[in-house]
């Protein structure tokens, strides 16, 4: 009967110091958090849009990025786009510095505020300095693309908002565009 009783003791000792461990350990460490997902858009490009005017061309050369985490307003834009108009044999241009890429499938809008004119451009006195202007885009695997311009708001009017632009309306006739969404990347 000790016998029995001091192996019964024993084994309770034994189960006893295996177990004090396993319940005075830490907690395991969590995970690091998972890092943001970044995904990028870029649209770069010259071309031609059919403009209904003889004897003018309008063409809009541009290369800008986006970076977004979540949602669709970008977190961050950069880059340039240009409007260029030829009118009585005199070349006229405009540089926006971009403040918004958006891009969907094969669509985009950029936004951007005038940086730089031609010399003696009608813009310099008709517009605002840094005036807001917004070019839309089609850019299709397979057909037709196509171009919109806003515009640009007169003097003393409000500013078109950031990433706004009209339908694409008008077709490109030379040239093109390289659109790269962030969902192909």
């Amino acid at each position: 009967m000790l016998n029995r009783t001091l192996r019964a003791t024993a084994l309770l000792a034994l189960v006893a110091a295996v177990a004090a461990p396993v319940a005075v350990a830490a907690p395991a460490p969590s995970s690091p958090p998972a890092p943001e997902t970044v995904t990028v858009s870029s649209l770069k490009g010259d071309a031609r849009m059919d403009y209904p005017v003889a004897n003018q061309e309008v063409r809009v050369s541009v290369d800008a990025r986006s970076t977004y985490t979540v949602g669709s307003i970008p977190q961050r834009s950069r880059g340039t786009f240009r409007i260029s108009h030829a009118q009585d044999g005199k070349l006229y241009w405009g540089e926006f510095k971009v403040d918004c890429l958006t891009t969907g499938g094969p669509t985009a809008t950029v936004t951007g505020r005038l940086v730089r004119t031609s010399p003696g451009h009608p813009w310099l006195t008709m517009l605002d300095p840094h005036t807001r202007m917004g070019v839309s885009f089609l850019v299709p695997e397979k057909g037709e693309a196509r171009i919109g311009l806003s515009g640009a708001t007169k003097k003393g009017e409000p500013l078109l908002t950031k990433c706004m632009a009209p339908s694409a309306d008008a077709k490109v006739v030379d040239g093109g565009y390289t659109l790269r969404d962030r969902s192909n990347y």
